[in-house]
């Protein structure tokens, strides 16, 4: 007998925003949505978040999502594509 049991994702509404271009807009957002370190090495891409994984690094279109206990963390465009859609 198996353990192994199927899940489905509980539909929850984040925030996030693409990172495009500049990163002055993505580095307002964190700053003013009380994200605790982001920052960027030349005013432009990459953008290094502190998570609660360590830090991460989100790159010219990657996504940064705002999630549901307001932690911050970089998605991958195409994983975000498969996992949210718009509310």
């Amino acid at each position: 007998m198996s353990n192994v049991k199927q899940y489905r994702k509980k539909p929850v509404v984040i925030e996030a925003m693409q990172l495009q271009g500049n990163a002055e807009q993505v580095m307002k957002w964190l700053t003013e949505n009380g994200c605790g370190a982001a920052w960027e090495l030349d005013s432009d891409l990459p953008v290094y978040i502190e998570t609660l994984e360590g830090i991460m690094t989100a790159n010219q279109g990657d996504y940064i999502i705002k999630g549901v206990n307001g932690e911050f963390y970089p998605c991958k465009s195409d994983i975000f594509a498969k996992t949210y859609e718009a509310a």
